[in-house]
């Protein structure tokens, strides 16, 4: 496909990548500033590429064929890194996210069915009071810029909280949230010992530091399941009832309180922060093109009229969920994917050897050159095709059977929120405060999403 530099409009920001080879001090300087910034810029024209960092192999697949291969055919040889592990190990346990083999497969079977699409409608209404009280906010902002990255994780945390919990009794939400977020603001950023392949049960200290002053937000989060666990579902079900029910249909195996409590915390991370910036995102990509953001406006107005968005409505905004799709595609909130390779193999052209370091850099596959036409550009419009899109040139969720299993809650929140904003506002970008894609441990905009608010 062509590469789009036919193009002369401006493309919307971008990280720089790496325009030379790198040592292992500038590798380890790098990644703790910006992981997007040690992709290489040759990454984004071959289907792979190799190196070694210090002792450590290392390589960066971008080949469709041989991410399948690695993400479903043979999906036990490329668990999750040791890096990534350390990192997320002492928040979120042996949870879905960071288990492996059968520990994780039968989790995933008793937790799937809490994802369903009949119990993901079954919460939207939670969506749909958190988007009416986003709008209110905000017209409160009209007339001045304003930070819709702030106002997203508002929006978002008011879903995750009263989807996991309710009730809100027993437990300070906000604690719990304040907890994990301090803890992957400490934790998240790579270790020297990550960069030299050291194994996890290695210490971190920064790492060490932070999981025990998790240690009260995990006590007080086992404290809630017990109180639930003995009290039963209340009024209005929620993830923690879902989850307190949820069994392993080969074995009848239930998840006990250690497990319930790592896998909401996975949730809150997941599903807080991720759509929060999805969302900060596409705000800044309607302001960076105002033609699409008037066709999703017109879109949102004709559904949804002066209420927000439902369930119901979710299936008649298409150019909404365009505009979430392109999103993720420029910036995906999980830009890096990382295994270990287990037994030798070849991906395309890379030769693996066990140990390996094995990299599906989501961000510049998404950016491709042989993969999309014009793939710095914002188009929402190249997903009215998606038969020419490779699922394995797209990966915002990862895919094969460890893909997200909140991919569908995610999808309609954003759309839900996203139209219900479109349908009653215009964004206009503010002169010097483009955002910064940087990644840590997921892919924000440095410096806030700052975008101008009138009423549409």
């Amino acid at each position: 496909m062509p590469d789009g530099s036919e193009h002369p409009a401006p493309n919307p920001v971008a990280a720089p990548l790496a325009q030379a080879p790198m040592g292992l001090w500038d590798s380890y300087r790098t990644a703790r500033r910006n992981i997007l910034e040690i992709i290489p810029q040759r990454a984004l024209h071959q289907p792979a590429i190799s190196g070694r960092t210090g002792p450590q192999r290392w390589h960066m697949i971008a080949d469709p064929g041989a991410i399948r291969r690695m993400l479903v055919e043979s999906v036990e040889d490329y668990p999750k890194s040791e890096a990534t592990k350390s990192i997320l190990r002492p928040a979120i346990g042996e949870s879905l996210f960071v288990a492996e083999g059968a520990h994780w497969r039968w989790q995933r079977r008793a937790a799937a069915p809490a994802f369903s699409a009949r119990n993901v409608d079954a919460l939207t209404p939670i969506m749909t009071r958190a988007a009416e009280a986003s709008a209110a906010r905000l017209e409160e902002q009209v007339g001045r810029a304003a930070n819709l990255l702030d106002e997203m994780t508002a929006a978002t945390f008011d879903v995750i909280s009263d989807v996991t919990f309710a009730d809100g009794q027993g437990v300070d939400r906000t604690g719990v949230s304040a907890g994990l977020e301090a803890y992957v603001d400490r934790a998240a950023r790579v270790s020297v010992l990550d960069v030299l392949g050291a194994p996890g049960w290695l210490p971190r200290p920064e790492r060490a530091a932070a999981a025990r002053a998790l240690a009260e937000t995990t006590k007080a989060a086992d404290a809630a399941i017990e109180r639930r666990r003995a009290a039963g579902p209340g009024r209005q079900a929620d993830l923690l009832d879902l989850l307190l029910e949820a069994e392993d249909r080969d074995t009848g195996q239930r998840m006990t309180t250690a497990e319930l409590r790592d896998n909401l915390m996975t949730f809150i991370v997941a599903g807080h922060e991720t759509t929060a910036l999805t969302l900060a995102w596409a705000l800044y990509l309607c302001a960076f093109d105002e033609e699409v953001q008037a066709a999703a406006r017109d879109e949102a107005q004709a559904v949804l009229g002066p209420r927000a968005a439902t369930a119901a409505d979710v299936g008649a905004l298409p150019q909404t969920r365009r505009i979430i799709e392109e999103t993720l595609r420029l910036y995906p909130a999980g830009g890096f994917l990382s295994r270990t390779a287990q037994v030798a193999d070849r991906l395309g052209p890379a030769i693996i050897r066990p140990g390996d370091t094995v990299m599906i850099p989501v961000y510049g596959l998404h950016r491709h050159r042989r993969l999309w036409e014009a793939p710095d550009a914002f188009r929402p419009d190249r997903w009215l095709d998606r038969d020419r899109i490779d699922r394995f040139q797209y990966l915002p969720f990862g895919d094969g059977p460890r893909i997200c299993i909140g991919a569908r809650f995610a999808m309609q929140e954003a759309v839900v929120i996203l139209a219900t904003l479109l349908a009653r506002f215009r964004f206009s970008a503010v002169r010097g405060r483009d955002p910064k894609p940087v990644m840590i441990l997921t892919l924000r905009p440095e410096g806030g999403v700052w975008l101008e608010v009138s009423r549409a």
